[in-house]
């Protein structure tokens, strides 16, 4: 089905066509049309005409509203003010509107108008590592820009940059020869915990070791020329960190509720390969330059404390690679071999001078230009309720996964104070859905740019900005319509609608152009935003418009109708924020 205009851009065309016909020597332009509290819209444009025109702007407004007629959409223009319109749409507009909405499978949001081929980077954990808190935003926020992108008609390919490469592996891989039997299993089913614990166990042992062993430092470190020089026995072990890190680092995204596919994970290793061709690429064509034995790019607006230019580093002295090395051969693998015209970044915003860097030398390098540009989706830090950065009593960076039991665990309680009839599992599923999906909004609601604080009591309330009152608005939809027996939805285009039906049918009208901003500008809040607003206007619309009690039948399917809508929009809007919708809690 085509995608339905909404009532703003068919708001705005009617007005065009009259300034138009009122004022032909204007030629084409913008009424300047946005919502408004004292009507439905307000246009402005007429005031910077009557600059142009040098007319007075009331006369001119006048002009214009006669142009526009009787009409089916605007019920009411008023000149207000110095010549601003204040526009009512009439309700059959809206429900007319709204039903075409209803009619379509994508609720009449249309794909993008130019699409291409997107490479998000998001949830990059390390190798061996826990994650901690730090790791949550970044998946968090790619997962739902995947799927919003994806929704628009993008070809999103997701990449996991994991840390799995460096000086670290030496000391653990000849630990790992040395004592082999460090990472086996009890039995063929291990869990994400039990492979995590493998872990720190031999990272403990190993770094005990080399603090306190002069000659098993020598040998790691021999042991790091041989990972890299690609040693088949090296490699070997290495791989074995990496597929024990692999079914912990799944534990914990699929406790998250996200896919996390092989294919996906290529990580720092992955462009070992690109490194030497990189950095000769880069020294023929006079981007990067020799200094002090490193090969650096340097920045004019780039500079230390001391006020003399901070270099990127594309190789060390010593021969070794730096970060930008690998993030610049990501760059040329996703330009040059998977085709992408759009790079996202999901990346803490305390790495943005590395970015920025990093992206300024592909573009000299000619990696990214007018066809190709790449944007860091920066985000600020997980702060405790003191607003400091989250730590545990002791100090200690808080493990994940134990955030994510004990938001699932305070879930639980608030499901089962609701619980209607449900099974002691049904109660652990909607727990999980509701525990996650409160850390997830927590999250999304912040502009990913700011510092936002982990307050699980706020999180899991059914009151105010949270997922829980999101999720509670879409059940008790759910349990309307299953009350309302033979009465089904039905749109009825000629029936008066009262305010409280008007202010949720306009609203529900805006999630196309909301998904259209956020597609485009990467910023999900807004959406979060959206959804807020949704589930507000139709609490709203619950006190004061009785549903199944209306005064006709065709007034209850109506109302039928607007609830079934707004359900089909908030699952839809929270989908794509990757949170669950259960309709009963």
């Amino acid at each position: 089905m085509a995608s339905v205009p909404s009532l703003a851009s068919t708001v705005q065309q009617r007005l065009a066509d009259a300034l138009t016909a009122a004022l032909p020597e204007a030629g084409s332009a913008d009424p300047l049309l946005r919502r408004s509290d004292r009507a439905d819209f307000q246009a402005n444009g007429i005031l910077a005409l009557a600059k142009k025109l040098k007319g007075n702007p009331r006369e001119l407004a006048a002009k214009v509203v006669e142009a526009i007629g009787a009409d089916d959409v605007c019920k009411d223009i008023e000149v207000s003010g110095p010549g601003f319109l204040n526009i009512t749409v009439a309700d059959k507009a809206i429900t007319e509107t709204l039903a075409a909405r209803a009619a379509d499978d994508r609720l009449g949001v249309p794909y993008a108008e130019k699409t291409g081929t997107t490479v998000i980077d998001y949830a990059q954990p390390n190798v061996a590592k826990e994650m901690h808190v730090g790791h949550l935003r970044s998946a968090v926020i790619g997962d739902a820009m995947v799927k919003i992108m994806e929704f628009a008609g993008e070809k999103v390919i997701r990449r996991h940059h994991i840390g799995d490469w460096g000086t670290q592996f030496g000391m653990l891989i000849q630990y790992l020869m040395e004592h082999p039997h460090e990472l086996d299993h009890k039995d063929a089913d291990v869990s994400g915990e039990e492979a995590m614990s493998n872990l720190n166990r031999l990272y403990k042992a190993a770094r005990a070791l080399f603090d306190s062993d002069e000659e098993f430092k020598a040998r790691s470190r021999n042991r790091v020329v041989a990972l890299q020089s690609g040693d088949e026995e090296t490699l070997a072990l290495w791989q074995r960190f990496v597929d024990e890190s692999k079914i912990y680092f799944y534990s914990v995204f699929n406790k998250l509720d996200m896919e996390i596919a092989d294919p996906d994970v290529v990580g720092e290793s992955g462009y070992n390969d690109m490194l030497d061709e990189t950095c000769r690429l880069l020294e023929e064509s006079g981007v990067a330059v020799r200094s002090e034995g490193a090969l650096c790019v340097f920045f004019d607006d780039v500079k230390g404390p001391d006020g003399n230019p901070v270099p990127l580093i594309v190789k060390k002295s010593n021969g070794g690679y730096g970060y930008a090395a690998t993030d610049l051969s990501a760059i040329r693998d996703r330009v040059q071999n998977l085709g992408a015209d759009t790079l996202v970044y999901v990346v803490d915003a305390r790495q943005s001078l590395h970015f920025k860097m990093v992206f300024e030398t592909a573009r000299r390098a000619g990696w990214l230009g007018d066809q190709v540009h790449a944007v860091q989706l920066a985000f600020g830090t997980v702060l405790g309720k003191d607003g400091k950065p989250f730590k545990t009593r002791e100090g200690e960076t808080v493990r994940l996964v134990d955030l994510l039991d004990e938001a699932i665990d305070r879930a639980a309680a608030v499901v089962r104070e609701k619980a209607q009839d449900l099974t002691e599992d049904e109660i652990a599923e909607r727990a999980a859905q509701v525990g996650i999906g409160a850390i997830k909004y927590a999250d999304l609601s912040t502009s990913a740019s700011r510092d936002y604080k982990f307050d699980l009591d706020q999180m899991v309330s059914l009151n105010g900005d949270t997922s829980v009152y999101l999720q509670y608005a879409y059940a008790r939809i759910k349990s309307i319509i299953r009350k309302a027996g033979d009465a089904e939805p039905a749109a009825h285009p000629d029936i008066a609608l009262a305010p409280a039906e008007r202010a949720l049918g306009l609203h529900l009208d805006r999630f196309a152009e909301t998904l259209t901003e956020v597609a485009s500008s990467y910023e999900p809040h807004k959406l979060a935003a959206y959804l807020y607003q949704l589930a507000s206007h139709y609490t709203t619309f619950y006190s004061e418009c009785p549903v199944l009690k209306a005064d006709t039948p065709e007034q209850v399917e109506n109302r039928l109708f607007l609830c079934e809508l707004t359900a089909r929009t908030l699952h839809q809007g929270m989908a794509l924020l990757g949170i669950r919708t259960p309709e009963r809690l």
